[in-house]
């Protein structure tokens, strides 16, 4: 269990270094803004509100997963629950299974609900644990000990074939979240950990019962970086480091089957700045997520350090929506992007 603990803990200090994030971009790069000269449009009257599985939130922002798992991840979710009970806004954990082998551990994330007792707060566990099943005991354990409102699978098959001690067996994984989407009744989100979610993808996970898809494209962390990068890998791959799909062509993909199917989709990959949730929710997203700046922010400056971030990323995107001409995040849309030549 202590190689997990380790392991948990080398992934948080190494994704808030620039040597694991992606070189080539997340796409978002690729657009700019329609301006607009005669937006009509009161600064002070733009609303931000989005919405996510049926609730509504002040900003659409959804913190990522990423901590948990070891026992310096406690005090960094605690502050991301106070963070996000005071702003209302959304997030999930990190990965849970370690917490599953090891009660200890309970304690680093069940924290988040005594400091956050109205916020959405999503459940993790990744998709290798799914295979033949989960029990229903342990099931009941990840979603009980935060009190979760939906419960993320997270799908790194990348990530966990340039990690040394990673799972090497992908089969099953789909049978695994059909079967727990029968087993629970909250929403289940499917997520990618930086390696971003195709159509096709998409379409084989909705038709499994999904109702919201994080295609967390490239262009933000690499984990193939960050388990290249880590000196218990004596094995790095380094041919593999830029692997991906980026999050602006997820997103475009998956909002063909926006025809076909009710889905929401969040945008992560890459989310450094309003600028990129407002191109994010122009391509087709409902709603952007990110971890790395947030985690990063925290562990140089703590809860004030990510409220003056979160202030800051908040009236650029109201200033971005003013001279868009858009009240509401409903109103922003395709049009308002160009390609670059």
């Amino acid at each position: 269990m202590a190689d997990i603990r380790d392991r948990k803990k080398d992934h948080v200090e190494l994704t808030v270094t620039d040597d694991t994030q992606y070189d080539q971009g997340s796409g978002f790069e690729r657009f700019k803004f329609v301006h607009n000269a005669l937006p009509e449009v009161d600064f002070e009257e733009v609303d931000t509100k989005a919405n996510l599985l049926g609730r509504s939130f002040s900003f659409p922002l959804f913190i990522s997963s990423m901590t948990g798992g070891y026992a310096d991840a406690g005090p960094v979710n605690a502050i991301i629950a106070e963070f996000c009970e005071h702003n209302d806004l959304p997030f999930g954990v990190g990965s849970q299974r370690a917490m599953l082998e090891d009660d200890s551990l309970t304690e680093t994330f069940s924290i988040v609900r005594k400091k956050a007792p109205n916020a959405f707060i999503a459940s993790n566990i990744g998709g290798a644990q799914l295979i033949g099943g989960l029990e229903k005991t342990k099931l009941n354990k990840l979603i009980n000990c935060i009190e979760a409102d939906s419960v993320i699978v997270h799908l790194n098959p990348l990530q966990e074939l340039m990690q040394p001690e990673g799972d090497r067996n992908f089969k099953g994984i789909l049978a695994g979240i059909e079967q727990l989407i029968k087993d629970t009744s909250l929403p289940v989100i499917a997520k990618e950990t930086g390696a971003g979610i195709s159509e096709h993808t998409a379409r084989r996970l909705l038709n499994a019962g999904v109702v919201a898809i994080d295609v967390a494209g490239a262009g933000g962390t690499s984990w193939a970086k960050v388990e290249n990068s880590r000196s218990a890998n004596t094995t790095a791959n380094h041919a593999f480091n830029e692997w991906g799909i980026s999050t602006a062509e997820c997103i475009q993909q998956l909002s063909k089957l926006e025809w076909e199917r009710s889905f929401q989709t969040i945008a992560s990959g890459g989310i450094r700045s309003a600028f990129d949730i407002a191109k994010s929710l122009c391509l087709g997203a409902h709603i952007a997520a990110s971890a790395q700046p947030v985690i990063k922010v925290i562990k140089n400056d703590g809860y004030d350090g990510l409220q003056q971030l979160y202030d800051g990323w908040k009236k650029d995107l109201k200033t971005i929506m003013t001279l868009l001409g858009c009240t509401k995040i409903p109103l922003l849309n395709a049009s308002h992007l160009k390609e670059k030549a």
